[in-house]
């Protein structure tokens, strides 16, 4: 298979431009499904305003937790901005067991789940 010269260099430097963020919390069990209808209005606005370079997908897990995952290709993260995540993050505290904590993340392996850029 024939490859671009350079073409791993040049998706190894738009990898370590992209920010990305993994945040975790958990909700309280009477307010997981309030916090997933207010995720699912963010996608829908995301879906609708298509923003160049961002990626973002979220994990509701048995226990009530959450998991989002955020890349933006610019460096910075553009999902606080819509309308609909203003909303979701506007009652957070009051629907969280335990609070989210953001964390950077590096993506050390990947088989078919994110698109290599």
């Amino acid at each position: 298979m024939d490859q671009e010269p350079g073409g791993d260099d040049r998706r190894e430097r738009r990898s370590r431009q992209m920010k990305r963020t993994l945040i975790r919390y958990r909700t309280k069990d009477d307010a997981a499904a309030e916090n997933q209808r207010l995720i699912e209005n963010v996608f829908r606005e995301l879906q609708a305003k298509a923003p160049e370079g961002v990626r973002y997908m979220v994990l509701r897990l048995g226990d009530g937790s959450f998991v989002h995952f955020v890349e933006d290709a610019d460096g910075r993260n553009s999902v606080p901005e819509l309308d609909a995540f203003k909303l979701f993050q506007s009652g957070i505290k009051e629907r969280c067991a335990e609070p989210p904590l953001a964390h950077a993340a590096t993506i050390v392996g990947n088989y078919r789940m994110l698109d290599p850029r």
